[in-house]
């Protein structure tokens, strides 16, 4: 099922944790169809490169399986972890930021992978918190 032009919701869903069911409820495939849009606007900052998902929606096993928080916006279809090609996850957050692209949460992870996020609700104003996360903690973005 397409959610926009170029993400669809087995992409959005995909897991590596094939023995945990990990289809999101009907509720959930709205919020990934907000974080899709999110996702669009990313790609075109970066001239249509692709935007690869290494994770979005978790189901709660699936969640708990890659150890993170049961309060996470991945379980709720709200948050995305990605890779662009030829661009470090730095570049990423900062081209992001100076875009104002209506992020809840923007997060730098192990200087890995980039964590995006929108509202857990439609009405909600994003938070627009950035983050670092890495081998010494949680901070700030600075």
């Amino acid at each position: 099922m397409k959610l926009t032009a170029n993400f669809s919701l087995e992409e959005l869903s995909h897991t590596d944790h094939r023995e945990f069911d990990n289809t999101p409820p009907s509720d959930v495939i709205d919020n990934l169809k907000r974080l899709a849009m999110i996702l669009e606007q990313v790609r075109s900052l970066f001239n249509g490169s692709p935007v690869m998902v290494n994770s979005a929606y978790r189901s709660l096993e699936v969640n708990r399986a890659v150890k993170s928080s049961d309060g996470s916006q991945h379980r709720l279809g709200c948050a995305a972890d990605i890779r662009i090609p030829g661009q470090t996850p730095d570049i990423v957050v900062q081209t992001i930021i100076k875009a104002n692209i209506p992020y809840d949460q923007l997060i730098r992870e192990f200087d890995a992978w980039t964590h995006i996020s929108v509202p857990t609700q439609e009405t909600a104003t994003p938070r627009k918190q950035v983050l670092i996360i890495d081998k010494t903690g949680t901070r700030a973005y600075a």
